[in-house]
């Protein structure tokens, strides 16, 4: 990259504007092929290249990504609308788009220098992660050695670079572990081809092994930098855009993409049963209660998921536009807004799938794939409603807050 297109500005004005509109346009035209390919998708236990290409084509890694490293720059909303587009087409394409893109988003976040070694020769290089804190870490002059195996890497095999969980052990007796984020090179570790499943097949969620890799000091992000919204990146990237909370950033990828698909599927329901006749009782689908009540429910989750998800992005670009934060309180509740998301779908998904009758169990029919699809992403432990809820629930009572990826 040269230093001219390094110091690029996002876009402004009636730019701004048509250039979402045509990423929103660009998401509905591959809606079509993504469902086309969709059955590859499960076949190969990873994404088509055409799917990756395509969205790299399109610019929708590069939504979150910063101006001055080739990225759009725009709003979370933004981001997540074309996320739900994609996953009408394909939710295991838009599951490693949501992920993906959000390290763009996270990379931001890092020192200067490690954004220079992703993007400084190619702008559209991806990143996969896997957070879980199993990483073993050790001190070392300039920064660690990093080992260990993780698990759910989506995207891993479409990508050059991983983000990986690990804690610092403290160096001083009685001092606090640091949970921090490593950014590693393909080149120091192994993709273990493993993504057997049922459900977002598609997505390559394959296991990711480093040994003994050197990981220097500038090229790690500390969580706790991430909750304060306050990040040596934020140095160069000083949109509020980077000043927004890590956590709730990146729960959404794990989240969002099941309102997309539950959209498609409750459109391929209404269309399937419109004249539809049931076998047992000679009566028209449509004229069912239970399959009336399915669509209802189906729409009014959609509507309620997107709604909550855009006041909520509002709120956190105001205040960080402002240079100020959100109450804890508040952060602990949108927390339990993003982790409702999933299982709001399954359960929508779910009552689709069962008036659907016995067609729904063939795989070659569209509920059944977001059937499937839906109810793998709610297994995300960042879907875990109870957990969140509790939290939420004990910090209105006083308690104090057990949760800091908010």
């Amino acid at each position: 990259m040269s230093q001219s297109s390094a110091l690029k500005k996002a876009p402004q004005g009636a730019d701004r504007a048509a250039l979402k509109q045509q990423l929103r346009d660009s998401a509905r035209a591959m809606v079509p092929a993504l469902r086309e390919r969709a059955g590859e998708a499960t076949r190969l236990h990873h994404l088509p290249p055409e799917n990756v290409q395509g969205m790299i084509d399109a610019g929708f890694f590069k939504i979150l990504q910063p101006a001055r490293w080739g990225g759009l720059e725009l709003d979370a909303m933004d981001f997540f609308d074309v996320q739900m587009t994609v996953a009408e087409g394909c939710m295991s394409t838009a599951w490693v788009l949501g992920v993906v893109a959000c390290h763009n988003w996270q990379l931001a976040l890092f020192d200067d220098r490690a954004q220079k070694d992703v993007w400084g020769e190619d702008d559209n290089t991806l990143i996969s992660s896997s957070y879980m804190p199993v990483g073993k870490v050790t001190h070392v002059e300039g920064g660690y050695r990093l080992s260990g195996r993780w698990n759910f890497s989506s995207g891993s095999k479409h990508c050059k670079w991983a983000m990986l969980g690990g804690v610092v052990p403290p160096k001083v007796a009685g001092e606090e572990p640091d949970y921090r984020t490593f950014l590693v090179p393909i080149s120091d570790y192994r993709i273990i081809d493993n993504w057997d499943v049922s459900g977002l097949e598609g997505t390559g969620s394959h296991d990711i092994v480093v040994e003994d890799a050197f990981v220097p000091e500038y090229r790690t992000h500390r969580s706790i930098d991430g909750f304060l919204c306050d990040s040596p990146g934020n140095k160069v990237n000083t949109s509020p855009l980077y000043r927004l909370p890590f956590g709730q950033i990146f729960v959404r990828a794990v989240c969002s993409s099941s309102i997309g698909a539950l959209q498609a599927a409750l459109e391929s329901f209404i269309k399937i049963n419109r004249d539809r006749v049931g076998l047992n009782d000679a009566k028209r689908v449509a004229q069912d209660p239970g399959a009336q009540a399915a669509a209802a429910q189906a729409t009014s989750v959609i509507d309620e998921c997107r709604t909550i998800m855009a006041r909520n992005f509002d709120l956190m670009f105001e205040a960080a536009a402002a240079g100020t934060q959100l109450p804890i309180e508040q952060r602990i509740k949108m927390r339990y807004d993003a982790s409702l998301v999933a299982p709001k779908c399954a359960a929508a998904i779910n009552e689709l799938f069962i008036y659907s009758g016995a067609q729904g169990v063939f795989k070659n029919h569209p509920i059944n794939r977001a059937w499937l699809d839906i109810n793998a992403g709610r297994t995300h432990v960042a879907n875990n409603v109870g957990k969140f809820g509790r939290n939420w629930g004990a910090s209105m009572f006083g308690a104090e807050n057990e949760d800091f990826f908010l």
